[in-house]
């Protein structure tokens, strides 16, 4: 995996202008769906991969109208302070070019087409009287070969820029917690340290690694802080990273995974969006792709409501007018359970009034958007490729799922659903386990309910997990990965290729628990990783076998009564309790929530002091387009 080369020199004359984005190309190991960055139409068309360079030939258009490429003005604009629009092109023969602003609701608009010589120094062209048409939508550029027959052109590099206003630099603290990911975080560092020493702007960023595992091993250096913590899970790390982000003097972070995978870019972008923006609360939440599939979105952003809803889940970013629909549709995605996750979010340190809940993990990110109220923006290309999170199920992360989803809904006026309104939400995630037999699931979810009776307490005493872990690793007996070996693969499906009026019937059995016998005749059936965490493949099963995503492990369950019984019943039996608990519960959690969010807690429990500010990487008042020429 290559690090990318350093910022190009900027246009004769824009030693005052900052860049908005730069094109970027497919990157081995990180993505190579080449229609997420460019569209060619034609027959003469080809992307050189180690040159980083895009050809075509005569009848053959190069369409930057992707998602990694297309520019967002409607965001940039609502957010930051955009004076003036250029286009920057480099490459090597003559193109016509066009430039178009994609407008919701309405015509695009031609924003300039003429025919241009490339070479290695840049040539602009002014975007500026955009804003006379609209301030809103995208804007992207075809070109194509001009000048004959058998003409061919190459473009090598190309950004947006705008002029950059005087001010002082933001500092950015890109803040990583690991936990015994020691091959993955030091890849990750690595790269980060080769872009930061190329980038105009990185020496006003500095990357904290907060290691909970204490094995990570990373060397100190100009631009990294590795920093050794007790294991309190991510909310504990990313706690210790903001303190440590203070005593630096960072004015935003930027909360990112350990074996984070995305574009350099995406530091560049939001290093500049955050540098230009208006609004003090205005945070980036970084989009999530799945590994499985990198051209189909996971996460645009999230809402919380008696679950977490991912937005424009499945949406196929090859094609652009999914590009087009995202990018007009989010910005109007202002509810008030808003959240970003911290596999890449960036925030200004001064808007936090709350910091982590003591989750350990799962749900820390939730309650930190919803509480502190940041004006969340997602911006096109900013984006992080996970792996799939379905894998990662277990009855531990099912667990911490439901505990933080309940004190949610104690804590948020937003979504505040009383007492039998957040009970459902327990009995929902009960449900589903047992319909699925994850009666092992169940358990976990049961006891996870009850610790949240106990009251906000529990979680000061239980932050490191340790006991719970353990409890959970014993109940988990069954539904763990295992040899393919040790399953029976044989299928017999009946039930299951049925329609959905069938499958609304035997929901109404959960899933044949109330049928007689229905483990005997019930379908056996195999199921691929993908598929875990529905119902709708399930039902009329007896007995699942789960594969993981490589096939090469899997898991299987089967329907047992006797276990559905008393899993109802002490679920049932749960309800009640926090009925009568409720409003004293949710009374205790609201009252500790402040505390338990504010600095002298974290400081109690990871047992330290506020670390003394330290001096500022850059002289004080430096302005944005004060180093170097080009952004």
């Amino acid at each position: 995996m290559t690090a990318p080369a350093a910022p190009a020199t900027a246009p004769a004359g824009a030693a005052d202008r900052v860049t908005l984005q730069r094109v970027i190309f497919p990157e081995n190991g990180i993505c190579t769906e080449q229609d997420l960055y460019f569209h060619i139409a034609g027959p003469g068309g080809y992307y050189d991969h180690p040159r980083g360079a895009l050809t075509a030939e005569t009848g053959t258009a190069v369409l930057l109208d992707s998602y990694f490429n297309a520019l967002s003005i409607g965001k940039w604009h609502a957010s930051c302070t955009i004076d003036g629009l250029w286009l920057a092109v480099a490459g090597e023969g003559a193109i016509e070019l066009k430039v178009w602003h994609a407008i919701p609701d309405r015509s695009w608009e031609l924003l300039a087409s003429q025919v241009m010589t490339l070479t290695a120094e840049e040539a602009t062209v002014d975007l500026s009287h955009y804003a006379e048409n609209a301030t809103t939508g995208l804007i992207w550029f075809e070109w194509r070969p001009a000048g004959g027959r058998d003409a061919a052109a190459t473009m090598t590099a190309a950004r947006y820029l705008t002029r950059a206003p005087a001010g002082p630099l933001p500092r950015l603290a890109i803040c990583i917690t690991t936990y015994r990911r020691e091959a993955a975080v030091a890849r990750t560092v690595a790269r980060l340290e080769a872009f930061l020493a190329g980038f105009r702007y990185g020496d006003a960023i500095r990357v904290i690694v907060v290691d909970n595992g204490q094995s990570a091993a990373i060397p100190p250096s100009a631009h990294v802080l590795a920093v050794a913590n007790p294991n309190l899970g991510g909310a504990g790390g990313f706690a210790r990273g903001l303190i440590e982000a203070e005593g630096w003097g960072a004015t935003h972070c930027l909360f990112m995974d350990d074996d984070a995978s995305f574009h350099m870019e995406n530091v560049a972008r939001t290093y500049t969006f955050l540098a230009l923006a208006r609004d003090p609360k205005v945070a980036l939440a970084g989009a999530m792709i799945n590994n499985t599939h990198k051209w189909a979105m996971w996460e645009n952003g999230a809402v919380f409501d008696r679950s977490c809803i991912p937005l424009f889940c499945g949406l196929d970013l090859r094609r652009r007018e999914n590009v087009l629909h995202l990018e007009f549709t989010s910005p109007r995605e202002r509810r008030k359970t808003l959240y970003g996750g911290w596999w890449y979010f960036a925030f200004p340190v001064a808007a936090v009034t709350r910091r982590p809940f003591p989750f350990f993990v799962r749900g820390d990110d939730v309650s930190f958007s919803i509480a502190n109220r940041f004006r969340i923006v997602t911006l096109n290309g900013v984006v992080s490729f996970q792996d799939d999170f379905t894998e990662k199920e277990s009855p531990q992360t099912l667990y911490l799922d439901l505990r933080s989803h309940l004190v949610h809904h104690l804590v948020f006026d937003a979504i505040d659903r009383g007492a039998w309104g957040t009970a459902k939400v327990a009995l929902r995630f009960i449900g589903r386990s047992l319909a699925r037999f994850h009666y092992e699931t169940a358990a976990a979810q049961m006891l996870a309910w009850e610790d949240v009776m106990k009251g906000p307490a529990f979680f000061r005493d239980n932050a490191d997990m340790a006991d719970r872990r353990a409890a959970i690793r014993a109940l988990a007996q069954t539904e763990t990965w295992g040899p393919l070996d040790e399953l029976d693969l044989t299928e017999r499906r009946v039930f299951t290729r049925r329609g959905r009026l069938f499958a609304r019937l035997l929901a109404l059995t959960v899933n044949g628990h109330l049928l007689p016998f229905f483990g005997a005749w019930g379908d056996r059936i195999v199921l691929p990783v993908a598929d875990r965490g529905t119902l709708h493949p399930v039902w009329g099963a007896a007995r699942i076998t789960y594969l993981n995503g490589t096939r090469t492990k899997g898991y299987q369950v089967a329907q047992s009564k006797r276990r559905f019984l008393a899993a109802a019943w002490r679920a049932g039996r749960l309800a009640l309790r926090f009925r009568r608990a409720f409003p004293a519960l949710r009374a205790e959690y609201r009252a500790a929530y402040p505390q338990m969010t504010a600095l002298p807690f974290w400081q109690d429990l990871l047992g330290i002091d506020a670390p003394a500010p330290q001096p500022a990487p850059q002289p004080a008042g430096a302005p944005l387009a004060a180093t170097g020429t080009g952004g």
